[in-house]
């Protein structure tokens, strides 16, 4: 896959050429490239921005090098165009996993009070915000999406089944992971996972990972289908988390 950052701090994507994402590049696996959207600037300072029409605190990023260097990367070839905006759909799991499908993405990252509106409107397909908050610019959202998105890669992590086997790729958070020791300051790893039983060990994972997103986050397990057992194990748990709270005095 490949992915190009247009930004104005490409000094601030050096993590993603380290570690397994920098093994990837060099395997050919993956191509990313950061693009300085003020070279492409037809200003006499070669700024990237100016003061909004209507007045306002701020400065808003201009159209022209935006534009210019989408048109400039992306050629003649099809491209999946991303501006990294809060106002845009929030990146989950499946996203993600319908943006590793593409074979080339273009991320832009915004600063200051944002992004000229016309320069969306001509060279951008979607929107994406990695969460309810507010940051300087749109780098870190951009880092967020290409580790979520390059790890779903094949040959990215190694292993084909490393990202289906964590949290949310399920539907469901992780369940607790162990190595050694088999003690460690009096605390013990589970003893099924030292049974050699995987279908034992399959379905303890599993239990876990229901309890852990029972407990933590509930609004995951409404949207999914379970069979009449595991439906069964969930409404146990909810049971005994609802006498602990009454025990407890906190369910007033």
């Amino acid at each position: 896959m490949k992915i190009t950052i247009l930004t104005t701090f490409p000094e601030m994507f050096t993590p993603l050429h380290t570690s397994m994402l920098g093994r990837a590049e060099k395997a050919g696996i993956l191509d990313i490239r950061e693009v300085d959207i003020r070279a492409y600037s037809k200003n006499k300072h070669h700024n990237t921005d100016d003061a909004p029409f209507g007045g306002g605190a701020g400065m808003v990023m201009l159209a022209q090098p935006i534009v210019d260097a989408i048109r400039d990367v992306q050629g003649d070839r099809k491209v999946r165009r991303i501006y990294l905006s809060p106002r845009g759909e929030t990146l989950t799991q499946k996203k993600a996993e319908q943006l590793a499908k593409e074979d080339e993405l273009i991320l832009l990252c915004g600063h200051y009070e944002g992004v000229d509106q016309r320069a969306i409107d001509l060279c951008i397909d979607e929107e994406i915000s990695i969460g309810d908050y507010v940051l300087t610019g749109g780098e870190l959202g951009a880092l967020v999406i290409i580790d979520a998105v390059a790890r779903l890669i094949p040959g990215v992590l190694g292993s084909g089944e490393s990202p289906l086997d964590e949290s949310f790729s399920s539907g469901l958070l992780e369940y607790p992971q162990y190595t050694r020791p088999r003690e460690f300051e009096g605390r013990e790893v589970p003893e099924v996972l030292l049974s050699g039983n995987h279908a034992q060990i399959q379905r303890w994972r599993r239990e876990q990972a229901l309890a852990i997103t029972l407990a933590r986050r509930p609004e995951l397990l409404e949207s999914m289908e379970f069979g009449k057992k595991e439906r069964a194990y969930i409404e146990s748990l909810a049971a005994v988390e609802e006498k602990f709270l009454e025990a407890d005095g906190t369910n007033e």
